[in-house]
């Protein structure tokens, strides 16, 4: 496997690895992709929690155009 990095992200894990947490790059890069699916998979519960939310609050009875009136007042 082959990954490019840009030198902005080439020196952050460099300096990950030099402050002594991790003990090469491959760690950090493990622990970045670890911590991505962490926060991946709470966006996608948040998301399929507030679909669930919406459906559960029945229809409403304002118009779609009543809502967006509604936002842009606030």
């Amino acid at each position: 496997m082959n990954i490019s990095f840009t030198k902005q992200q080439e020196e952050y894990i460099t300096t990950q690895v030099k402050s002594g947490e991790y003990q090469n790059n491959s760690e950090v890069i493990r622990d970045a992709l670890r911590l991505h699916t962490i926060y991946r998979n709470k966006v996608i519960n948040d998301l399929k929690a507030a679909i669930d939310k919406g459906f559960e609050s029945g229809i409403s009875k304002r118009s779609v155009q009543d809502i967006i009136d509604s936002k842009r007042n606030k």
